[in-house]
């Protein structure tokens, strides 16, 4: 915020997409949320992840504890939390995560007429497609230009959560795809992209 910043995303202690990091406890989400108004910023929530049934009743509660400490929208994954927004804290803007794997102008167009107000486009999309889609909708749009790129499509992938049961769509993913393996007389790590290198 103070070197330009006009947004702000953060994740709760639940639901978010970084279930491992030092999230922010309701307490800190006040304070944070607080400092942003003051300032004239919007902040963002991370509920990113699937949500079982039996989490639903918690998550009603968290939208409405985010509504009143002035949480600006809500970025989801799940189908079921967007409907949950709409139902239990309509005031929240909802936005589609990259976790949702919208690369296409109809993916877009669809989420834009179920009230989706911005889209986070897939991290693997080239920039032909981004602008393609850009031209064709006024949609809010969104995109990564930095950061890590996984070895399958956004959202869509269940490698950790097959190999160590630490699912990332639910926020645990042990990036197993990082790591050494071998194949034949080959050997090394065969499944990273190697993002951000030259």
């Amino acid at each position: 915020v103070n070197t330009g910043a006009d947004a702000v995303y953060l994740g709760l202690s639940n639901f978010s997409a970084r279930s491992s990091a030092v999230n922010f406890s309701h307490e800190d989400a006040e304070k944070g949320f607080s400092y942003l108004k003051q300032r004239g910023k919007k902040g963002y929530v991370t509920i990113n992840t699937l949500v079982k049934d039996n989490e639903f009743n918690r998550l009603k509660e968290e939208m409405k504890f985010l509504a009143e400490i002035g949480a600006d929208g809500i970025i989801v994954q799940d189908w079921g939390v967007a409907q949950l927004i709409k139902d239990s804290a309509p005031e929240l803007a909802v936005h589609g995560s990259t976790q949702m794997t919208v690369h296409n102008l109809e993916g877009v167009d669809f989420l834009k007429e179920k009230g989706i107000e911005r889209v986070v486009l897939s991290r693997e999309l080239p920039i032909s497609d981004i602008e393609h889609i850009k031209r064709n909708t006024d949609c809010e749009l969104e995109i990564f230009v930095h950061g890590a790129l996984c070895v399958c499509y956004s959202g869509q992938c269940y490698l950790s959560s097959f190999i160590g049961e630490r699912s990332g769509n639910r926020g645990k993913c042990a990036q197993p795809c990082r790591r050494a393996y071998s194949m034949g007389d080959k050997k090394g790590t065969l499944l990273s992209l190697k993002d951000m290198e030259s």
